[in-house]
């Protein structure tokens, strides 16, 4: 007579695995897609991240080379060897204005371009997990335009006492405010549907532009109103050295801060009494993260003004190359988010040339299609009910 032998518990893993693949309107599952548990594409996640890396230092020489002056492609290269040598590795053939146009302009511009879109990425990731809202993003719950809110309170008037750092404050404590009304807004009897969470952000969006444009109309400063045009549209026209040390710093602190959390972003994707369950303080971590990507959304916003649906749009593609895992993601969506806004940046100054976009208009273009697909589609999935 056999005897049965009790089975063993199952770990953390495999009880998320569980709920990550439990049958879709069970109480304890989440979207199959952006949130599948394994990759869909199929790439290994080595070729996947090679994939990325070539795509950006692509877009990046591209972006070296394109404007309003064409830089040949080998000289370009050379410049830039030369530059990050430190020396003349190769001898200078070209006209001494070309090194001038890349050093001094190009390559800030592309680096900004580059760290704006990693930290848009990494943010809309990390919004979307802890909020298990595949239609969440910095730009859809209004917290961009919070952002930029604050920043034009302090320009209109004039409190900028200790200069780019009162913006960036203003900014983040923007963004910060935007990101707790929505959740306030959304969040009834304890439940927050995706459907109350867009609506809250976009009232949210509608009332923050009113305001902005309320505190344009009655500014006694004249030029207030074309300063405002590049924080409600974006871009990367501004660029300068002196801009990049505190974007760049904040990417890296914010990007390792979520990589060091990412089991635990992990674990939320499963639900909050999932993950109560296997030992995460739910609120409390959910806190630290909205704190955590409203500053670096304040400081993105504060040097390169509003840049929409980048956060919506950039981590879908990645789950979709290397899987839902954000010990793998997070790396992945920095890669495509900076190509993203490089690309984009590239597209909004050649298109027209001499004539130069800005960079929001392009993003919202390509976002806003999008966007209206994940909707529909996740209509589908809850049988018609968004």
């Amino acid at each position: 007579m056999n005897e049965s032998r009790p089975l063993p518990a199952p770990t953390d893993q495999q009880r998320l695995l569980v709920v990550l693949r439990s049958t879709p309107g069970s109480p304890a599952s989440v979207p199959r897609a952006p949130f599948a548990g394994s990759r869909v594409a199929g790439l290994p996640y080595g070729l996947a991240m090679v994939l990325l890396a070539g795509i950006l230092l692509i877009l990046g020489v591209a972006g070296l080379m394109l404007g309003s002056v064409h830089v040949p492609a080998p000289v370009a290269v050379s410049v830039l060897i030369n530059w990050l040598s430190g020396g003349e590795v190769i001898p200078a053939t070209w006209r001494a204005v070309y090194d001038t146009i890349i050093i001094e302009t190009r390559i800030p511009r592309v680096i900004l371009a580059g760290v704006v879109g990693a930290t848009l990425g990494a943010s809309g990731m990390t919004i979307q997990a802890i909020v298990r809202n595949p239609l969440a993003g910095p730009s859809i719950l209004g917290v961009s335009n919070g952002a930029a809110t604050g920043a034009v309170i302090v320009m209109r008037w004039g409190l900028i006492g200790l200069g780019a750092f009162t913006l960036y404050t203003s900014a983040f404590a923007g963004a910060l405010v935007t990101l707790v009304i929505v959740f306030w807004v959304a969040r009834v009897g304890g439940q927050m549907t995706p459907t109350r969470l867009v609506l809250a952000g976009i009232a949210m969006s509608s009332v923050l532009s009113a305001l902005t444009s309320l505190l344009v109309l009655t500014s006694p400063d004249p030029q207030l109103a074309a300063r405002v045009l590049f924080w409600t549209l974006g871009g990367f026209g501004s660029a300068q050295w002196k801009l990049l040390p505190l974007p760049t710093i904040a990417l890296v602190i914010g990007l390792g801060l979520m990589l060091v959390q990412a089991r635990r972003l992990n674990l939320l994707m499963a639900g909050d009494e999932s993950a109560t369950a296997l030992g995460l303080d739910v609120n409390r971590f959910r806190q630290a993260m909205f704190v955590l990507t409203a500053a670096l959304i304040g400081v993105v916003v504060a040097v390169s003004g509003v840049i929409g649906f980048v956060g919506l749009i950039v981590p879908h593609i990645v789950r979709f190359l290397v899987g839902a895992d954000h010990r793998r993601a997070l790396p992945a969506v920095a890669l495509m988010g900076a190509s993203f806004t490089i690309g984009a940046d590239l597209f909004a100054r050649t298109v027209i040339a001499p004539i130069e976009l800005p960079v929001g208009i392009i993003t919202a273009l390509v976002g806003g299609p999008f966007f209206i697909w994940l909707l529909r589609r996740d209509a589908r999935s809850n049988g018609g009910t968004p």
